[in-house]
């Protein structure tokens, strides 16, 4: 190490060890008794469901077909040994200084292997070498069994859930074996593992007896104070949303006010977390009025609300009520994800109706055609969705920490083991962190909404057949729909695939334009000029062009943010200039200041 003091541990101050063990103690006790009381509650509804993410199946065909094929397991095996003793000779000619690069690297994101002892000392480095090389050879044993068609789906529960096994099992995630910690172990005489334990046992207590990781300071947000801050009033609410119509910053605006229609699964102030990244203040700068849905966070009371019920409720009762409050008819819409999925479905829904109050549609990685729905498809499958429709009938909704664990393990070393290490290992506070903190703040779905949006659109991928669903008694046809919109998504999204999301640009009848960011779901749609990062991609023969492979390989890179093309485009639609408009009307006065009372409700406490 680049640390050559010798390693003596360091006296801890026996008030502090007293005091910290005393907090163990009881928060041990407090959880336990939690655990004791879950555990009485479990036997009384006792079922024999084993398997709820119906993983088993999956696993047996992959043994099956590796004991078919002996050959190819020998082979296997016999490449195993070529790769150890290679590494073995690599370690050494590295231990005696030779000029020789690592036979296995991690890739530049993986930030596990940062600390510079993974490369400097031969231990670490060996046990760092020999696990990537492990890990390797397990991806590609697992990925060259060939499943049937029928059963494709397993191939990718195979795939996703050995990813899942071979990162928890890195060095980096154990003491002994992880050269920072062991460091701060030994020089601390162990008072980072019990900092750690105290941690652990506190994210126990606040998950209600599962472990809720804390990923950044709880405390040390709160939106309307520091976050979700743009000045503006909640105009119109209802029993799904609050309507919130922002405060102008220029003199004059365009005469075509801005919808943007957030997803539900999390809440809105993504697009309002801090005034240099905002892109609802930024919105408000180009001389937008802008409006936000903000939807409730539901509990049992709106068990019964349905995918119609958002439509209804939510855009269709904003377009109401900002018609009400501005005079104007006419609006440009925004869907960031599920908002986006909505929002063409309302599209869909109003050219049924003959209405032609949005005269612009953006998209935020949304999905419309289903068939690319990247990982997530893995949880969508009849066992897995019977399991999930049971819990949530139970309750009446989706508890938020179901879903915010599942987009959690798409990302798992990033969302779990990194705070793992830092939080139970090294001992340390989360450290606050805006996005963190919109991350963890998690949202409920009603039982009838969700159950129907997993089942029609992620499922039997409805959406995009022409009346493949029915709302409020109204065929639900995208092809209908002549709206011109501007779909955005981002190459490194893993939540809505790009491949996946350019699929929708195919399915309306109006002029449509794709644009292609950097980074992923959050990073790539947040993503202010004045930050000069990542770029985008664009190609205007989208409407002509099917495959989105195609597309990428005549596409025009353009560095930085997209957000001032989408300016650009979104101006043809947005009407001349009028005076600006101050939020509510004397029809709609104004009920509270932004971000209102719904963003506030929270579902595990901080």
């Amino acid at each position: 190490m680049a640390n050559t003091q010798p390693l003596v541990p360091e006296l801890v101050d026996p008030q502090v060890l007293l005091t910290t063990l005393q907090d163990i103690f009881q928060t041990s006790h407090r959880v336990a008794q939690h655990l004791l009381s879950q555990q009485a509650e479990k036997m009384d509804r006792l079922t024999v469901e084993t398997d709820p993410l119906n993983v088993q199946e999956a696993f047996v065909q992959l043994n099956q077909k590796l004991l078919a094929n002996p050959s190819q397991l020998l082979q296997a095996g016999l490449v195993w040994w070529e790769e150890y003793f290679k590494l073995w000779e690599n370690i050494w000619q590295r231990t005696l200084q030779q000029d020789v690069a690592p036979l296995f690297k991690p890739a530049k994101s993986d930030r596990r292997f940062s600390h510079e002892a993974w490369d400097n000392v031969p231990l670490f480095d060996f046990i760092k070498q020999f696990y990537l090389m492990n890990t390797l050879w397990i991806q590609e044993i697992v990925s060259s069994v060939e499943f049937e068609e029928q059963h494709a789906k397993n191939a990718k529960k195979v795939e996703f859930y050995t990813r899942q096994l071979l990162d928890a099992l890195a060095p980096s995630n154990f003491v002994a074996t992880n050269p920072e910690v062991l460091y701060v172990t030994i020089k601390s005489g162990g008072a980072n593992l019990l900092s750690g334990l105290k941690n652990f046992l506190a994210d126990l207590e606040r998950g209600q007896g599962q472990l809720n990781i804390k990923m950044t300071d709880l405390a040390a947000f709160q939106p309307g104070k520091n976050i979700a801050v743009t000045a503006g009033k909640v105009i119109y609410q209802n029993e799904l949303m609050q309507l919130i119509q922002y405060t102008p910053t220029t003199e004059t605006v365009h005469q075509r006010p801005l919808l943007i229609v957030p997803p539900w699964i999390n809440k809105y102030y993504i697009l309002d977390l801090r005034e240099n990244n905002s892109f609802i203040k930024w919105a408000v700068d180009q001389g937008h009025t802008v409006f936000v849905i903000s939807w409730v966070n539901p509990d049992e009371r709106l068990s019964d609300k349905g995918f119609e019920n958002y439509l209804l409720e939510g855009p269709m009762a904003a377009l109401d009520a900002i018609e009400w409050a501005t005079g104007i008819k006419e609006v440009n819409a925004v869907g960031y994800c599920l908002g986006g999925t909505l929002l063409a479905t309302t599209l869909a829904y109003m050219a049924a109706k003959q209405d032609q109050r949005i005269v612009s549609a953006t998209f935020f990685t949304t999905l419309l055609d289903f068939t690319h729905s990247g990982e997530l498809d893995i949880f969508i499958d009849d066992e897995q969705l019977s399991a999930l429709e049971a819990t949530m009938n139970e309750k009446g909704y989706l508890d938020g920490s179901k879903m915010a664990t599942t987009f959690t393990l798409l990302r798992a070393n990033d969302l779990i083991w990194s705070f793992h290490v830092n939080n139970y290992l090294m001992g340390k506070e989360a450290s606050a962190f805006d996005l963190l903190y919109w991350n963890s703040d998690a949202t409920r779905m009603p039982a009838k909404m969700h159950s129907f949006y997993l089942r029609n659109m992620y499922q039997k991928n409805l959406l995009k057949q022409p009346n493949g669903i029915t709302l409020n008694g109204v065929g639900i046809d995208l092809s209908k729909v002549k709206t011109p919109a501007y779909f955005v998504s981002t190459q490194e999204d893993h939540i809505a695939p790009w491949e996946g999301t350019y699929q929708g640009t195919q399915l309306f009848d109006g002029p449509v334009k794709f644009v292609l960011g950097g980074s992923g779901h959050i990073a790539g749609i947040i993503n202010p000029p004045n930050k000069n990062k990542y770029f985008y991609l664009t190609n205007p023969k989208t409407k002509s062009t099917k495959n989105p492979e195609t597309w990428l390989k005549s596409a025009k890179k353009q560095e930085g943010s997209w957000w001032p093309d989408w300016a650009e485009w979104v101006r043809e639609y947005a009407g001349e200039s009028v005076p600006a408009r101050q939020p509510g009307s004397a029809q709609l006065p104004p009920l509270e200041d932004a971000p209102g009372s719904y963003v506030q409700v929270r579902v595990i406490p901080s």
